[in-house]
């Protein structure tokens, strides 16, 4: 298989778990599917590290698989220990039929706003920046969308995916030593909301953030 073919695989199934964790409800499974687009971050970052013979992207690609496959879901089960199993979104701002239509909608936003930036220096890795701008753009729309404190952070945390795979793609690599902070400071959030979310939970029995707010009210 073509480093190309490869390089499209990965783009591919890191859009499509972003449109998976818009499409499901339970919560333990948007976490999965996050995993799997972590697992894919580091497939394409390894790709890119392949074609460029750099042993600095191979170090970050292993760091990117440990980080976004494992640790970050890892913490991210942790904060829903103690949740009811099968936990659902109870009442997101979208149902699913206009969350996957907006989805495409954002897609199709991401295809024109980046056209201008393909066109500059058309090549196998920037072709694929399109797919990593509606990854941001569809991790924004599951952040506003979604209730629950946990779907919230993951749609951060596929924002952050995506604009980890536009600066790779355009760039071929952010360098080992602003992959590192940047995934620090993701660590620090992820366990900061970990705390959170304990908290909310023994105090108020829940995490979803309507019903919190009913209390309040």
């Amino acid at each position: 298989m073509h480093g190309i073919e490869m390089l499209n695989i990965a783009a591919g199934a890191l859009l499509l778990t972003a449109v998976l964790v818009l499409w499901r409800r339970e919560i333990t499974m948007i976490v999965r599917i996050f995993a799997l687009q972590g697992v894919a971050l580091a497939a394409l970052v390894a790709v890119l590290a392949w074609d460029e013979g750099s042993a600095e992207l191979a170090v970050v690609a292993a760091g990117l698989l440990v980080l976004r496959g494992v640790v970050l879901p890892w913490l991210l089960r942790r904060a829903l220990t103690g949740a009811a199993p099968g936990q659902r979104e109870s009442r997101p701002a979208l149902n699913v039929a206009a969350s996957l239509l907006a989805a495409a909608a954002l897609t199709l936003l991401a295809l024109a706003v980046s056209a201008p930036l393909v066109a500059l220096s058309p090549a196998p890795a920037t072709r694929a920046i399109p797919i990593a701008i509606a990854v941001v753009l569809i991790g924004f729309l599951v952040l506003v969308t979604r209730r629950h404190a946990v779907s919230q952070l993951v749609g951060f945390l596929l924002m952050d995916n995506g604009i980890t795979a536009a600066g790779f793609l355009s760039s071929a690599g952010i360098g080992l030593l602003v992959e590192v902070g940047v995934a620090l400071d993701l660590l620090l959030v992820v366990l900061v909301l970990q705390v959170l979310t304990g908290r909310m939970r023994e105090t108020f029995g829940d995490t979803d953030l309507d019903e919190l707010r009913e209390l309040h009210d």
